[in-house]
């Protein structure tokens, strides 16, 4: 065999080697399909990461029923944060609120009735009447109340999403997707801590008369603990759920099932397919000093970098010792520098595959040094790119 024919083999085994390595390496990170969900839509999503795991149909305009009641909640949590509103504040019921059809709180008309009770009331009982009367308590009328709820839908960016009511009783031109309500449900866990908690609550007493939560995954599956239930006969059977296994939290939805039991059943397929098949990480804390970079002609010559918020990654299970991540910072960063200065990078690779890159920032602003330092670091960067360029 001549040399060039030895040759040409040898390259041709070399590529072959590393084609099956590919191969190997890509069918051992495989994940089968999610199972199929008898729903008009869903969506499975990684709280941490946004990452999505399964869908179909997920950005389709369907009547939300009572998942409305998440943006309801949500404006009103919103207020008391700005502190605009007080969970002891009293509201006082209205005729409208009390005459409310569907599921009630039963609040009755001139009943002075706490914040509190109302978005208990509103969560854990699906209260028809104690969502307008939130509505009319905090914006004058439910009508000015739904742009509020726009307004911050607008801002989550949710742009299949229109309210025009509180309560999410059948009304032209009121719709969600699937997508957006994960979006949403993200935005009030993150936001409101100290409030989600009540979505777990599995029963609410009020006036004497206590009503169970209608969602059967409660009872079902100890990680569950959210979030809400919702049924017309537009919408459908619906239900936004929440569940927390080894520090990994999944928002799944299911839109239009046939049945309260079928709803339950089609959500918790999908969490127990994201859980069996996926795992969630935390890699780094944000705003801690990940990395330190020199500064020229600053007051200071040492600046620390971070990210701006924890880094999270979904990955397939049992993969995590295949993370690598590689931290690279911009040279000749020069003062004056601003807190939250884009000044780096954090790539992660997953089997030599980009995984995700985020930004390093400056965890500090760094004015700029006196006459003296300028100088002096001047000199310095002239001499190195002198040096360089020899």
């Amino acid at each position: 065999m001549t040399s060039i024919k030895k040759l040409t083999l040898f390259l041709f085994m070399g590529l072959q080697i590393a084609a099956f390595a590919a191969y190997a390496a890509e069918a051992e990170l495989a994940i089968p399909p999610a199972p199929s969900i008898a729903a008009t839509a869903y969506i499975l999503k990684d709280h941490n990461t946004g990452k999505i795991l399964a869908e179909n149909n997920a950005d389709a305009k369907l009547a939300p029923a009572s998942l409305t009641k998440i943006m309801t909640v949500y404006v009103v949590f919103n207020e008391i944060k700005k502190g605009t509103l007080h969970l002891d504040d009293l509201v006082t019921i209205s005729e409208k609120a009390r005459a409310a059809s569907g599921s009630r709180m039963f609040v009755e008309v001139n009943e002075r009735v706490k914040i509190e009770d109302l978005l208990k009331g509103v969560i854990i009982q699906s209260g028809n009447d104690a969502s307008v009367a939130l509505a009319e308590h905090v914006a004058g009328s439910e009508e000015t109340f739904a742009e509020m709820m726009n307004q911050q839908a607008a801002r989550l960016g949710m742009g299949n999403t229109h309210f025009k009511n509180s309560d999410g009783l059948p009304i032209d031109d009121h719709y969600t997707s699937a997508r957006d309500l994960a979006t949403l449900t993200s935005a009030l866990i993150r936001e409101f801590p100290e409030y989600y908690p009540w979505f777990s609550q599995k029963e609410f007493t009020y006036n004497k008369i206590t009503q169970q939560n209608r969602n059967q995954l409660l009872s079902r599956d100890e990680s569950v603990d959210g979030v809400k239930t919702g049924f017309t006969d537009d919408a459908g059977y619906c239900l936004v759920a929440s569940a927390l296994r080894e520090n990994m939290r999944l928002i799944s939805i299911v839109m239009g099932t046939k049945s309260a039991k079928a709803r339950a059943n089609e959500n918790q397929s999908l969490l127990n397919y994201g859980f069996r098949f996926y795992e969630s990480h935390r890699l780094y804390q944000g705003k801690t000093a990940l990395s330190e970079a020199k500064v020229w002609k600053g007051e200071i010559q040492k600046l620390p970098l971070g990210l701006p918020e924890d880094l999270y990654v979904t990955i397939p299970r049992r993969h995590y010792n295949d993370l690598k991540a590689v931290i690279t910072v911009n040279k000749k960063i020069t003062a004056p520098v601003k807190e939250g200065d884009k000044l780096g990078t954090v790539n992660v690779t997953l089997k030599g595959a980009p995984l995700i890159s985020k930004d390093l920032i400056a965890l500090e602003p760094v004015e700029q040094g006196n006459i003296f330092r300028r100088l002096y670091d001047g000199a310095l960067m002239t001499l190195e790119k002198s040096d360089d360029g020899k």
